[in-house]
């Protein structure tokens, strides 16, 4: 397995598409996950934008940035009530306003793209 690298510094042609989106996952850690949650979405935003080409082109930004958080939630185990912290799909659905099919899409590719699986510590959260 491959080491990850952590990091903020997003190509310049993706600037503008990063913030957008991760202005919407910050707000959406900031009522409902935290601040670590909010952090690792913002790598994960990262190296989806480093893709070439990035994925992160097509498609509307709640949709990626439900997708984005939808996959760090699954393999953080945020679908479990035996969590500190912990929602159901559909609320995080909600919370984007995204329909169940669409996040899950997206999280499909986020997962497949960053190759985030269960057993995969870069994507773990700190705690």
């Amino acid at each position: 397995m491959t080491q990850t690298a952590k990091s903020e510094n997003v190509p310049e042609a993706m600037q503008e598409r990063f913030d957008r989106i991760v202005a919407i996952t910050d707000e959406f850690c900031k009522q409902h996950l935290n601040d670590e949650y909010a952090q690792l979405i913002r790598f994960a935003t990262v190296a989806l934008c480093r893709e070439n080409p990035s994925p992160l082109l097509r498609g509307r930004e709640k949709t990626w940035a439900c997708g984005i958080t939808h996959a760090l939630g699954t393999v953080n185990f945020l679908f479990k009530s035996q969590q500190k912290i912990h929602m159901t799909p559909k609320d995080l659905y909600q919370g984007f306003g995204v329909s169940a099919s669409t996040g899950q899409s997206k999280s499909k590719v986020v997962r497949d793209t960053l190759g985030m699986s269960l057993m995969e510590p870069d994507w773990y959260l700190p705690s």
